[in-house]
Parts: C-alpha cells; structure tokens; sequence
C-alpha cells in the first residue's frame, strides 16, 4: 500500500494513487543526485545555470493553468489562490537566475597582513528536501532554486498527498535542460527518508513542516552530523494599537487569517488589540470573517475551499472545541462540515488554556483585548512560536520598539501578505532554524571556503 495518493479534500474521492519508491530505486535516486553533482554540480559555472533556472521560471508561467489545477486537486486551494502560488513560485525561480553572481561572488576579507584572502562559495553536494502539502510549488521553489543556483543537487520528497505537483515540477526541471539527478523526486517513505540522510553522499537536508516532523528529521541528522535547516509552525501575532483606517486594518486582518484556507505558518493567528479598539475592532473582524464564502474551489468567488483533509478538518474542530470547553467563546463560525471549516473567531483565550500555545492550522483567529503596548507584547510573544509578526500602529516609534522587542523572525509594519523573493523567510524559537528566499538562503547549505593568499 501506498500513502502517496492524490484525495480530492472538497470531496472525499481519491482520484489517483502512487507506489512509494522501491529501496533499489531510491538507492538509483540519491546515485543520479550524486552523480549529477560531481559531474555537473561542480563544473558547471553560474552562466550556464542561469537561463536553466529561467527555464524553470518560464514553464511555471507557460503551464499556470495545468499546474494551478492539480493542487486545488491536492489539497483544496481556491483556484485563485493556487495561481498566485504558481507565479510566486515563478517569481522566486527566477530570482535566483537574476541574482546567481550575487550569490555565488568571491567575499573578499581585509587582511591585516600581506597578502590576499576571500571566502570562496561552494556547493555543498546532495541535499534532501523534505516539502510541505500547504503551497506545493512555493515551498518547494525556495529551497530548490538557490540551491541548484549554487551548483547542488536535489532529492525532493514532497508530502504524500501532492504526488502529481511533485512530479510536474521535477517534469519542469528536465524540460529546462537539466541534467538527470539535478531535481529528482522521490516518493519515500519516512524510513527511507532516514536512510537517505544517514546516507554519506548527501550532505544536508532541509524541511518545511510542523514541529514534530522538524523535531525528527533534525535528530536523524544530528546523529549523522548533516546540516538541518527547519522551516516550521506558527502562532504570528497582529498587534493593533492605533489606526487612521480601522476597516482597512481589519480586512488585512482578514486576509492575514484566511489566505491558503488559514493554512500559512506564517499566517496572522493572534489579534491583539488596544483595549479602545477592541469593541469594533472584534465587531468588524468577525462580520468579515462570517462573511468568507466557503465553498467550491474551483468557483471564483470562494475565499475558503475545503481544508487539506478531512482529518485536517476534525483536528482543527477538535482544538476549537477543546478550547470552548475549557472557557472561550465562539464569536462566529465554529462547525465543521466534512473537510469544509468556516471563518471561525475566538475570544476569551487565557494564558491556562491549551489554545494560547496552540497552532491553529485553519481559518481560526483568536482576539485578545490588551492595555498598552507592554501587554501586547507579553501575550505576543507568550507561545514557543517566533516565526512572523504583523504590528500595526500609526506612530513609527512605537513601530520600531515593538519591532526590537517581539520574539519572531519577521515582522511586517502596517501591511500583510507581503512575501516577496528578495525577502528572507523564517522564524527563531521553536519556529525553526535558518532562511529561505533573499540571498540569505544561498548561504544555508554553501561550503564558505577560506582561500588564503600569500603577500
């Protein structure tokens, strides 16, 4: 049995199923990567990666449609949605094309003797990416592309239920004019994935996924000595404590909580709110969040299909409901319909219920009513959580103070969904370790080689 398998979540139907790979075939998998790295990963030069990596770009944009329709398949994303995530995932792609000297240049270092020396950027080999079911192109964009950039190699496991993105995009990376073992995919099981990263030709591995998945990648790792990088979950604060445009704040509040079906690690999860504000603040947030059409994915005008899975769908319930039971309130939504969840609004959290620490993985937001910016800091950074952070405040000041005092990879002031290519991505505490996107990402898995020269 396989559980690699593509299960329509708006309706329950599977629709295809695929055999995990063999350990013979993933033996021939991580051999091709190999291979592809000492034979092209090394002697290849950043000019001629560019315009392969461009040629990934472009077939995103070529095949938007196709592309956009298997993941609303997958995993049940608005079909607008899974457009704008094939573009971005263009976008990043080619990023990289246009900055691959940046990344790959020699950093030359002041001596303080006679003499020259730089810090020469070199692959690093093999690479294991283990991807996320949430933005199947995306996702696998930020890893993929600076590191081919960079002359390593791929192995991609994607998550079970996307085997037919999966094998569109390593479809993009031959038709670009890749050589084989470049980008390879690979449906493996998490045994197998273990032996690949305990095997001695790769080099490191890199995950985007919860915190328990995180957890036992990086101690396989560690026990083998490989690099890790973790992108994992979040609980993001929205802090709001001034405004000139209150119903402007509370749509970006909004589409913060309900973008991807609320399926965003980096999404606005908690909305800490001045207690002047409050009261209309939750009035308005709520009618917004009620008023989300839940429906048909592939209808234009539905703002939450269904979440990924039907046991996506009862978790989330399950956690709303524990939540209610030990003493929140439902403001609006709060019924699960098979894997359909509406715009759900909590208040009433404390800091002795299991929902404060919580990731709610869905179209949940919990509102909380704070006294001042010393408070609002305490219930943001009150979770094990630092991935991102939204503050909103009409006075720059406080901006910058809030933005030094949260406990978060990022933070955003005054605007949300504001990911872009050149922006680096990822989180501290149990968020993760490390960045994707920006050039930051290019130094993640690189050999930054010491070249110490003579006077």
């Amino acid at each position: 049995m396989s559980d690699y398998a593509v299960t329509n979540p708006a309706t329950g139907e599977t629709l295809a199923t695929y055999p995990t790979a063999t350990d013979a075939e993933v033996d021939a998998a991580i051999a091709a990567a190999d291979h592809a790295f000492r034979t092209w990963g090394r002697t290849s030069t950043p000019q001629e990666r560019a315009p392969l990596l461009r040629r990934v770009a472009e077939l995103h944009r070529e095949r938007r449609d196709e592309l956009a329709a298997i993941i609303v398949r997958e995993m049940g994303k608005p079909l607008a949605a899974a457009e704008g995530e094939v573009d971005f995932a263009a976008d990043i792609t080619e990023y990289y094309a246009d900055n691959i000297e940046r990344i790959t240049a020699d950093t030359p270092i002041d001596l303080i003797a006679e003499g020259s020396a730089v810090i020469r950027r070199a692959p690093l080999g093999v690479l294991l990416g283990i991807m996320p079911w949430n933005f199947p192109y995306y996702q696998v964009a930020r890893f993929a592309a600076p590191n081919i950039a960079l002359g390593n190699t791929v192995l991609l496991k994607h998550a079970p239920q996307c085997p037919e993105s999966a094998a569109a995009i390593a479809q993009m990376y031959l038709d670009a004019g890749f050589p084989e073992g470049v980008y390879v995919d690979v449906r493996l099981t998490n045994d197998q994935s273990a032996t690949v990263i305990a095997d001695r030709r790769v080099q490191g591995v890199s995950v985007t996924g919860s915190e328990r998945a995180g957890a036992a990648v990086a101690e396989i790792a560690g026990r083998n000595l490989k690099k890790v990088a973790l992108e994992l979950g979040g609980s993001d604060p929205f802090i709001l404590l001034s405004t000139d445009d209150l119903d402007g704040a509370v749509q970006m509040a909004a589409e913060a909580r309900l973008d991807n079906n609320g399926q965003s690690c980096n999404a606005a999860k908690r909305f800490i709110v001045a207690d002047d504000l409050y009261d209309a603040f939750l009035e308005k947030f709520t009618a917004a969040m009620a008023d989300a059409k839940v429906g048909d994915p592939f209808e234009g005008d539905t703002v939450l299909g269904p979440l990924s899975s039907l046991t996506a769908a009862e978790r989330l319930a399950e956690q709303v409901d524990r939540a209610v039971a030990q003493g929140a309130t439902v403001a609006t939504g709060g019924v699960r319909d098979g894997a359909f969840y509406p715009g759900t609004v909590l208040t009433g959290v404390t800091a002795d219920m299991d929902a404060y620490r919580e990731e709610f993985f869905g179209p949940v937001g919990m509102v909380f009513k704070v006294a001042d910016e010393d408070e609002a800091i305490e219930v943001a950074n009150g979770t094990s959580f630092g991935l991102g952070s939204y503050v909103f405040t009409t006075d720059p000041e406080q901006a910058e103070r809030i933005a030094d005092r949260i406990e978060a990879g990022m933070v955003y002031v005054n605007i949300v969904l504001a990911d872009s290519p050149e922006l680096p991505f990822g989180g501290v505490k149990r968020s993760g370790t490390g960045r994707e996107m920006g050039l930051l990402a290019a130094d993640e898995f690189v050999n930054k080689k010491l070249i110490r020269i003579a006077g």
